[in-house]
């Protein structure tokens, strides 16, 4: 084979293999919806990957507890990808790595957790969840009935307590889930968080807003009002621990709106994925609130739910 012959031949070659990288690479972009299955559990999480300039993949992710985590480079060869977590809150121990391919309309892989053992996961891609611009309410509902805890289930050993039309974890415990589920809604609130405290709500069992005591801190979406580890209120606009403090929260899709103590912290903002705690990774399902009850005492007394009607 002559010089010019073999150069044409080999730069076809190198041209055809960048080019599968390339579409491989194109194929494995965007939000994905994960299952991790660890010790017999399906441990739900979030991935996303991204372009960063023309030729680096970059993304994001959540695993079943912790808040998203930024990935410095998602690494494509021939079909195989990989990319590396460094530790947040899991034990001690090396990173966690991932590998995957893409097999039909799925993504799947395998984990290597802290503890050096592996774990198989699956991901599908996340739903666009349609947002309605001119949404019909329906009848509004009191979730809480200021008596027990009736529409409601305690997530391991029960410490909630109803005293005085007031529902209350006193200690760090079992989380609460309603028995109903919701697509779209409207929500307020009422609560009140000891010092130091911390506890959310989770929008479908799977968006966590935030409550913590923070007055006076900077806004931070790891802190009060915040969809945790995603969206940053515009301010702080926690009360003091010893008040009673509202949310009104709107969710329509994935775009959400929050009003903290009558200010507008969070405008009409779309919630990426699921955060660090949520039940289930099925996004495009409707889902019950959960009340996070395993991070220190916290107290509502009010809990109403306003449900987007279809035409």
């Amino acid at each position: 084979m002559g010089l010019k012959l073999f150069g044409a031949t080999l730069g076809l070659l190198l041209s055809a293999i960048t080019i599968g990288n390339a579409q491989e690479a194109k194929s494995l972009e965007g939000k994905w919806d994960m299952v991790i299955e660890k010790d017999g559990k399906q441990l739900p999480s979030w991935l996303e990957i991204r372009h960063s300039g023309t030729n680096t993949l970059v993304g994001s992710f959540v695993y079943a507890f912790g808040s998203a985590r930024p990935i410095a480079e998602v690494k494509v060869k021939n079909d195989i990808f990989n990319f590396t977590i460094p530790k947040q809150w899991e034990p001690e121990g090396t990173d966690m790595m991932f590998t995957g391919r893409l097999q039909g309309e799925e993504l799947k892989g395998t984990m290597i957790y802290t503890d050096g053992k592996p774990y198989s996961w699956s991901a599908v891609r996340a739903p666009k969840l349609e947002y309605v611009e001119k949404a019909k309410w329906g009848k509004s509902k009191d979730l809480f009935n200021g008596k027990d805890l009736s529409g409601w289930t305690a997530m391991g050993e029960n410490q909630w307590v109803v005293e005085n039309g007031v529902l209350r974890s006193p200690k760090s415990g079992a989380n609460l889930v309603s028995n109903e589920k919701f697509k779209d809604f409207k929500l307020h609130v009422e609560f009140k968080v000891p010092p130091g405290s911390n506890s959310g709500v989770y929008l479908r069992g799977r968006y966590e807003v935030q409550i913590t005591d923070d007055k006076g801190s900077d806004p931070s979406n790891v802190l009060f009002g915040g969809i945790y580890g995603f969206l940053t209120p515009n301010e702080m606009a926690a009360n003091d621990a010893s008040e009673w403090q509202t949310y009104d929260i709107t969710l329509i899709g994935r775009r959400v709106t929050i009003v903290a103590n009558g200010k507008t912290i969070i405008n009409d903002q779309n919630i990426p994925g699921i955060t660090g705690g949520a039940l289930d990774s099925n996004e495009g399902e409707p889902g019950p609130f959960l009340i996070q009850g395993d991070h220190g005492p916290i107290m509502f007394r009010k809990f109403e739910v306003t449900p987007r009607v279809e035409k």
